[in-house]
């Protein structure tokens, strides 16, 4: 049977460059379409990390100038992933945040640099190496999103293409004078292709020019068309609703499983939530804590910012204190939240503990020891914390918006061991100090109850949140963009 062929194209992937959760869904999904008959190749950029992780890559192409600079395709393997690298050292050779400058800045050519990755998509796309040409170009955000506008713009036959946004709120917006910097005819720049106030919207481009669309959860695909989600692209989502579609998130469960993850202190399963209790002493001890095993521990593992209500939290300290929690939190970010959790660590040794920075090894610590895991953002297209929370039995809190509210049934208010059927959770709404505040309450009179307190974790692992029946949706989507197109073409060659 013939594969059908995906190129998969994104500017992160675990687990060799990652700074969010589209890293993990790049890695991840590739396996789980593999047992859907998908064949999927991963077109990255060739940042330091990745050529170091791939010496015996072999050259497929070479150019002796692609956007500024000598340049080659590569094509390897790593640790399961099939990958095509982009090796141009004048845009990639740089160390630390694939994004970000040594001062914390965007690197002022962004716009070149995450172009020439969709140039090469669809040049790929196009037959630049015969044996590797897809059925599919399927992009993942604003740094992918040129992809299907460079084929859109390409007078012949293209593949399909899929655009998928993890974050609208980050659209890659540049001058007008990119389009020239990046070989785009002046005709894209008009309001039904990449002009979007006045600038050139990658992101924009690739929503308005692909064959479809999806988000990372259904919940997130509705809000995204409302003026108050839309991020300034409402108008258009609401145009192209009929090829609109969320489809959730999942996680690697051989990564995050309590019963095998070589990063926590001792290992369990559902039907041995005794041995959990070791994590909590662990966890403690690593962030100073108090060795309290009475003592509810709220677990955060997120970027710091208003987004991700990491300030409505702070403004419960109070109440975490008072109602005898504790706090251990992994994260970094806006410096002003960042600042006023650790002030809180430093007046309350024992109860706050705060680690700045990302440590991967610790967030499944976290995980694995905290009762409860506190995911009160503004907006949020899935979310994946609370996916590993829900396989570890650490419960959730979150807010009801988003992946979160699709992934997360809320407990309502327990009453003697009684919970609400399949009930893994917390969820508040609206989104704000007070609305958390309730939750935190809701949750800690759980957490006393112990018969209701260990159904919620049961069930929450109990939840399936694989990434099995996720990419059965994505491919069925690939189908259908084949079956369209061979009507569209049959009814040209017919007309």
């Amino acid at each position: 049977m013939t594969l059908l062929r995906v190129l998969s194209v994104t500017s992160e992937i675990y687990p060799l460059i990652k700074t969010g959760g589209l890293a993990d869904v790049a890695g991840a999904l590739p396996a789980a379409l593999a047992d859907c008959g998908i064949a999927v190749k991963t077109l990255v950029p060739g940042y330091p990390a990745i050529l170091a992780a791939m010496p015996a890559a072999e050259t497929l192409l070479e150019h002796g100038s692609f956007f500024g600079g000598p340049a080659r395709l590569l094509s390897g393997t790593h640790q399961g992933l099939e990958l095509l690298v982009l090796d141009a050292p004048h845009l990639f050779a740089r160390p630390g945040n694939p994004y970000l400058g040594p001062d914390g800045k965007d690197w002022p050519d962004n716009a070149v640099r995450f172009a020439a990755l969709s140039r090469m998509a669809a040049d790929i796309g196009l037959g630049a190496i015969a044996p590797l040409v897809p059925d599919i170009v399927h992009a993942h955000d604003w740094q992918a999103a040129l992809a299907p506008v460079f084929l859109h713009y390409h007078w012949g036959p293209r593949p399909g293409t899929v655009m998928t946004v993890h974050n609208l709120a980050y659209q890659g917006l540049f001058p007008y004078e990119t389009l020239a910097a990046v070989g785009l005819p002046p005709a894209s720049f008009t309001v039904h292709g990449l002009e979007y106030y006045g600038q050139v919207g990658y992101l924009k481009g690739g929503l308005q020019f692909a064959d479809r669309i999806t988000t990372v959860s259904p919940t997130y695909a509705l809000e995204i068309q409302t003026e108050d989600g839309g991020m300034g692209l409402a108008g258009l989502l609401r145009e192209r609703s009929a090829v609109l579609s969320g489809i959730l998130n999942g996680i690697d469960t051989s990564v995050w499983n309590p019963a095998a993850d070589p990063d926590i202190a001792m290992r369990y399963s559902s039907d041995a939530l005794s041995q959990r209790a070791a994590n909590k002493v662990a966890l403690q001890r690593r962030f100073g804590l108090d060795s309290k095993p009475d003592a509810p521990l709220l677990g955060v593992i997120s970027r710091l910012s208003p987004q991700k209500g990491l300030d409505l939290l702070l403004a419960n300290l109070d109440k975490v204190l008072s109602d005898g929690m504790q706090l251990a939190l992994l994260g970094s970010g806006d410096r002003d939240i960042q600042d006023g959790y650790l002030a809180a660590a430093r007046l309350h040794p024992g109860r706050i503990g705060v680690v700045i920075g990302y440590d991967e090894a610790l967030a499944h610590l976290i995980q694995a020891g905290s009762d409860m895991l506190v995911v009160p953002s503004r907006f949020e297209p899935c979310g994946l914390t609370q996916l590993c929370a829900l396989r570890y039995g650490a419960v959730p809190i979150v807010a009801g918006v988003g992946g979160l509210a699709d992934t997360v049934v809320d407990a309502g208010q327990i009453d003697a061991g009684q919970i609400e059927d399949g009930a893994t959770g917390f969820k508040f709404a609206p989104v704000t100090a007070d609305g958390l505040a309730g939750a935190l309450r809701r949750a800690v009179a759980a957490f006393h109850d112990k018969v209701a307190w260990h159904r919620l974790q049961r069930n929450g692992m109990a939840t399936d949140v694989s990434w099995r029946n996720r990419a059965t949706r994505y491919a069925e989507l690939y189908h259908d963009i084949l079956a369209t197109r061979r009507i569209a073409t049959h009814h040209v060659a017919t007309s």
